[in-house]
């Protein structure tokens, strides 16, 4: 995953983050030596998946929730990134995490052509506590993504789009911040 098209100190940003994601599987700013590129995991951030989603790839997202969170939301995303702030009401979004702090839920939902589906509520227990870290595992399977919640599976969510290699870019945006990208 990378930030498309954005230049920080004479640094090709979406090249260096492919390399990072392709060869150690994590985005680690801490660790990068040629720019600051934690500058880049500001929230709300969105992010290239690098040929789409299939079967046998998965993203992580690890970061801390903040000391007095309201909620957070991680999405896939079809389509190629825009220039906009937020996601065009036509735009096909694959999955929707929605962590909500107050009534302590864990949401998912997809939305096809304009319309959302039935948000999917129940879970064994809400995994996230405030200024906590937290790693989510999104694992793409064949039929549905499989999520975990710092290595704890949570649930599965069937696939609602078509196609897979259609789901483009991750969009987080909420009471948290982020860590690594992978």
């Amino acid at each position: 995953m990378a930030v498309s098209g954005m230049e920080k100190d004479g640094i090709n940003t979406e090249d260096e983050l492919n390399d990072s994601v392709e060869n150690a599987g994590l985005i680690s700013p801490d660790k990068e030596n040629k720019g600051d590129i934690s500058r880049l995991l500001t929230v709300p951030f969105s992010g290239r998946i690098k040929g789409g989603m299939r079967p046998g790839k998965k993203i992580i997202v690890m970061g801390i929730v903040d000391p007095e969170p309201d909620s957070f939301d991680v999405c896939l995303v079809c389509g190629p990134m825009s220039d906009k702030e937020g996601l065009d009401a036509k735009t096909d979004v694959a999955l929707k995490l929605h962590a909500r702090f107050p009534d302590r839920k864990f949401l998912r939902n997809a939305r096809v052509s304009g319309k959302w589906s039935e948000e999917e509520v129940p879970i064994p227990y809400f995994p996230f506590i405030q200024d906590q870290p937290f790693r989510i595992e999104i694992h793409c399977e064949h039929q549905r993504f499989r999520i975990f919640v710092d290595g704890h599976s949570l649930f599965d969510f069937y696939h609602k789009v078509k196609s897979l290699l259609s789901i483009e870019v991750i969009r987080i945006d909420g009471s948290l911040q982020i860590t690594k990208l992978g």
